[in-house]
């Protein structure tokens, strides 16, 4: 829900698309910081507890944003937001992979993206009919009390941090050299990296692109919610299929799809046909999406996952700084259009890059 507004909401502010990319980058690069510099926090810290502190903050700062308005509250508590998130996402991802089999790592993620992405098609049109009746305050309001909710759902089943590391890297710079000494790791970082750039496309720009070309928030709503349908029916589907059949294949004819849908974009100015391309465009984020992170966890060692695991997440934040600076950048100059070019065209690079990886076959672990 917050996802589908916090752009237009920016922009509210800021009455300017270039400014909102600007904005985003700089909450990226805090979000990006703060992955690094949580890694000794991570390693040595309780992970359940850290999660449901992140999404306690969460809840204080949508109640605060829908009771009050003002750029400098929303960039001061943004800057913390970015930073919550990063821990957010580190956790949870360590959590998921500690209770995971080996042999079942792409289903599970598979089934994780899966319901993730059913609230992603619910959010975005509960968001946009309550942005419509009662505004932006509404929205807020409502996805506090809904994080608020999902905080005694956790409680609810009981899950304990299962593991304590007994050597604390605090080296940032070491891990980060590290970790990029295999060529396993630096590939699947940079497919991982290519989704957030994606979704920055998808979520900060586009949403702008439909309402000024004179559509209503409600259409921005259906249109990201459309956008989710094929990751809910397929990301499940796909991630069992690269556990079975490797991952190769998958990410190439992923990025492929990506890459072609979005150049074609360039070509076509009727903005209803630019969202049902990118809607079906969603299909190769879903043969992409759960497998990068369940390949990763193939190519990493059980004792490297809280390590290794804050670089890696970086990747999409990292990601999302390249879709929202550039990409500002290229606003001061150039047409809209120009960024169906430059999100599309490393899509296609990314797609042979795909074909350099080693195949996993999680099958051989049963």
């Amino acid at each position: 829900m917050v996802s589908t507004i916090w752009a237009l909401y920016l922009h509210s502010f800021l009455h300017s698309t270039s400014s909102v990319g600007f904005l985003t980058s700089l909450f990226t690069v805090i979000e990006v910081l703060a992955y690094l510099f949580m890694i000794p926090l991570i390693e040595k810290g309780n992970k359940v507890k850290m999660l449901i502190s992140s999404l306690v903050f969460f809840v204080i700062s949508y109640a605060i944003f829908s009771a009050f308005s003002s750029i400098y509250l929303v960039i001061g508590i943004g800057l913390l937001i970015s930073i919550f998130t990063s821990l957010n996402i580190n956790v949870f991802g360590i959590i998921v992979r500690d209770e995971t089999e080996d042999s079942r790592v792409s289903k599970n993620e598979g089934i994780i993206f899966t319901l993730w992405n059913i609230a992603w098609l619910l959010g975005p049109l509960a968001a946009g009919y309550i942005a419509k009746v009662q505004g932006f305050k509404g929205v807020f309001f409502i996805a506090a009390g809904l994080i608020l909710a999902s905080i005694f759902a956790f409680d609810f089943f009981k899950i304990k941090d299962k593991r304590v590391s007994k050597k604390i890297d605090k080296n940032v710079l070491k891990v980060l050299l590290s970790f990029f000494s295999k060529k396993e790791r630096l590939i699947v970082y940079l497919l991982n990296m290519a989704v957030g750039f994606w979704w920055m496309f998808i979520y900060v720009y586009m949403p702008i692109y439909i309402v000024e070309n004179g559509q209503s928030d409600l259409f921005v709503g259906i249109f990201l919610a459309a956008v989710t349908v094929p990751l809910i029916l397929f990301e499940y589907v796909f991630g069992k299929f690269a556990g079975d059949n490797g991952f190769k294949r998958l990410f190439f004819i992923g990025f492929a799809v990506l890459g072609v849908f979005a150049i074609s974009c360039f070509f076509i100015s009727n903005i209803y046909i630019i969202g049902v391309l990118l809607v079906f465009a969603s299909l190769g984020v879903a043969m992409i999406e759960p497998n990068t992170e369940a390949y990763f966890m193939d190519v990493v060692k059980e004792n490297q996952r809280d390590k290794y695991y804050g670089p890696y997440a970086t990747a999409t934040t990292i990601g999302g700084f390249l879709g929202s600076l550039p990409a500002a950048i290229l606003l001061l100059v150039l047409p809209f259009r120009s960024l169906f070019l430059y999100f599309g065209l490393p899509m296609i690079l990314l797609a042979f890059l795909a074909l350099k990886i080693k195949d996993s076959y999680e099958f051989k672990k049963r």
